[in-house]
Formats: structure tokens, sequence, C-alpha cells
């Protein structure tokens, strides 16, 4: 029996007060964003000349570095975030329902972040609206730069719609508990609300979720992003049928390290530990270890069969990949993280909130610099090399690397707006423990 009763007003509570440490962290993390701001507006004066990103030709050097493969690892965020969402709907995994709306924001945030880097890889973002956007009819069907975009809108769509339907029911029930000066807010949320569009919103939410299970692993992250780099002949760290199975493991890998740090975050901030259970931190953390073990077994494939009696161009690429001092720690630590779960799996009282955070931040870094270096050798290691060793490798700049600080600090600060405007937990949440409460109750 649960020893504290969840109560709306608990979901409410971020809403309601605001703490000192809550100012700091926020000024802190705005600090970052805008120093971060101002260092792109640098490079939007001096061009990308001032990263180490170079143009092929007689110049040699990688058109794609950390940019876009921290671009793919917001991207995968995102996908894997909307699919945690969707399966807890459509399969009905009540015991996740209070991260829900978690893996939705992150999605949102994710999406965000990776529209970012699409406009400071681009150099000059006015060209979004005088060069894509007039040249899109008949870009989409060759232009990598035209998918992205593409990609991004219809998952954007997608999540807007599934989190405004959700929030319709909450914002109704709670509006005279949440701050009265958002309620110009509250009020188009609920335009034309009625008790009786709650049975046709459960479908409309389930009919989406199932439409983003399908579309996720056939034609988002496990179809176009990968996509973009399978179908290179010329690149034969990126040509694969493999790639498309891996990068969506990488996604469910990363999203779910990232739900697991906000609802750790969140619960030991606001005392929610009775609606971020440690059994919803356990099975979280038990579902990164089987995503883990995925990505890890899918990389196996791939470095066996690039070494074994491969092409020559295949066995040189993933020989450098294997022996790169980022490679190996990214992989050393997904072993860290697949050992710690074995070891709770076996024995549960291993198992802390903290320690998962721990390794949530393990499979975080990993992700992220694996896609990197998959961006990076995948460029430096061509079929047919015209300009090798001219400029030498690419390293990024401190101007690229300054990009991660800004916007994970953009995307945390994302989640602490809204948790001013609403709450990050579903009502629905709440009420069905309360419901299970009472059950154990008369049970007992």
């Amino acid at each position: 029996m649960s020893q504290k009763e969840a109560t709306p007003e608990d979901i409410l509570r971020p809403m309601q007060s605001t703490g000192r440490w809550y100012k700091i962290i926020f000024a802190v993390l705005a600090l970052i964003a805008v120093g971060w701001m101002a260092i792109w507006g640098y490079q939007l004066e001096h061009g990308l000349a001032v990263t180490n990103l170079s143009d092929w030709g007689s110049g040699g050097g990688v058109t794609w570095g950390l940019y876009i493969g921290a671009f793919i690892w917001w991207v995968g965020i995102a996908h894997g975030g909307i699919i945690i969402s969707a399966a807890v709907r459509l399969f009905g995994m009540d015991r996740y329902q209070p991260v829900a709306r978690l893996a939705e924001l992150l999605t949102i945030a994710g999406l965000a972040m990776a529209g970012t880097y699409i406009l400071v890889h681009m150099g000059r973002p006015d060209r979004v609206v005088t060069s894509v956007i007039p040249a899109y009819p008949w870009t989409v069907q060759s232009s990598p730069l035209a998918w992205d975009i593409t990609v991004i809108t219809l998952y954007l769509v997608l999540t807007a719609t599934y989190l405004v339907l959700t929030l319709r029911y909450d914002v109704h029930r709670l509006r005279d508990q949440m701050p009265k000066k958002l309620g110009p807010i509250y009020s188009i949320i609920t335009v034309g609300y009625s008790k009786k569009e709650d049975q046709i919103i459960e479908r409309m939410v389930w009919w989406l979720a199932l439409g983003i299970i399908i579309l996720a692993p056939l034609l988002l992250h496990g179809g176009v992003i990968p996509w973009l780099f399978a179908l290179l002949p010329g690149m034969p760290g990126w040509m694969g049928a493999i790639q498309g199975p891996q990068f969506l493991s990488i996604a469910l890998t990363s999203a779910l390290a990232g739900v697991i740090v906000l609802a750790t975050g969140l619960r030991r901030v606001y005392d929610w530990d009775h609606i971020l259970t440690d059994d919803v931190i356990r099975g979280l953390t038990l579902w990164l270890g089987l995503f883990s073990l995925l990505f890890i077994w899918l990389q196996l494939q791939s470095v066996v069969t690039g070494l074994y009696a491969a092409p020559l161009d295949v066995a040189a690429v993933t020989s450098t990949m294997v022996t790169h001092p980022v490679y190996v720690i990214a992989i050393g630590l997904m072993v860290v993280v697949l050992a710690y779960i074995f070891a709770q799996a076996i024995r549960p009282s291993v198992f802390t909130p903290l320690r998962s955070v721990a390794i949530a931040l393990l499979a975080l870094y990993a992700t992220l610099t694996e896609k990197i270096l998959f961006v990076v050798e995948g460029l430096q290691y061509p079929t047919f090399s015209l300009y090798a060793g001219v400029p030498g490798p690419y390293f990024p700049s401190w101007i690229e690397m300054a990009s991660i600080a800004g916007t994970i600090s953009l995307a945390i600060l994302i989640f602490m707006v809204v948790l001013k405007v609403f709450p990050v937990i579903e009502l629905h949440a709440v009420e069905d423990h309360h419901d299970d409460d009472h059950d154990e109750e008369v049970t007992t």
C-alpha cells in the first residue's frame, strides 16, 4: 500500500511556487544559452570559416561534423521520446503513465534543438526562406536538407496535436487552480471543450499513437534519417541496411536515458516519490538496458562485417573507427551501463534512482559522441579520396562544442518554462494512481 496518496495538488505544485534554486538554475542556464547565442552571432558575422568544417574540393576536409552529429542525436531523442509516450498509450502500459507527458515534452525540446542545428549549420538562416522553401517542391525528392525539414515538421505536428489533445482534459478540470494570468492560453487550449469529447479524444490519441509507432521504424528515425546516409555507396562508413535499426536503437536508448534524468530530477525537486516511484524508475532503467543491448549488438554486427574479409574501403573506415579513442570510450561506457543494469536485474538492492541517473548520463554522452564520430569518420574515409590528408583530421572547434552546452541549456529551459504553464504529469496518472491505492486498500 502506498504511504502517500497522489493528488492533483501534487502535479500543480511546480506552477504554484517558485523556489530560490529554480531561479538560480534558470539564471545559470539562461546565461549559458545567451553566451552560446553570442558565439553563434560571431559565426554568423564571420561565416562557417570560424569552425573546423571544410568544403570538399581543393581544401579537402569534413563538411559535416559536430553540428550534424548533434542534429542526429537530438532528432533521435525526439523520435525515441514520442515512441515511448505512444507505446504507453497504445499498449496500456499504465505503470509508465506518469512519464508519458515528460516523453512528449522531451520530443518537443529535441525537435526544437534539431531544427536549431539545421539553422546553425546552414551558415545563413535566411536561406531557409530564400532558398529551401521556394525550391522545396523539386528538391524534396533528393535533398537531405528538405527531407530533414519534412521529418521534423511532421513529427512536430504529430507531437503538438498529441500533447494538446491530452492537455484539454487536464486544463479543463484544474483550471481554477492554475495561474490566472495564463487564462488566455488555457482558453485557447480548451476552446469548444465538453466532457462528451473525452472518449473521442482517447480514441484519437490511440490512433495517433498507432500512427507514430508505425511511422517511426518505417519512415522516420528508422527510415528517412538513416537513409540519408545508408544510400550513399561512395561512403562505406555509412552505407548499409543496418543503419536503420542502428539509428532506431540509439534513438530509444538516448530517449529513455533522457526520460530517466528528467523523471528522477523532478521527483527529487518536487517530492514526487509517490508518483514517479522507484518502481517506475527501475522499470525505465531495465528498458534502457534492453535498447542499450540492441545498440551494442548492432555495433558488433557492423564491426564484424566491416573487418572480416571486407572490401578495402569498408575495412579502412571500420578499422579506423574501432581504434579511435572516442569510439572506444563510447562503447566502454555502454558496457558499464549494461553491467549496472544487469547487476540491478540480478540483485534489486543494487538499484538506486541516483545510480540510474548516473548511467543514463553515461548513455547520453556515449550516444552523442558515437553519432558525431559516425558523421566525421564517414566523411573522412570515402571510397574515392581525391584530397587525402588535406587539411588533416577534423576536430570540433570551441565554437562548435559550445553549441552542445547551448542547446542542452535551451532544452532544459523549455522544460522549466513548461513547468510553470502546464502540468508535466497527466491528471489521469494521478487519478489512476489513486484508484490503484484504493483497490489495494480494499483488498488488504
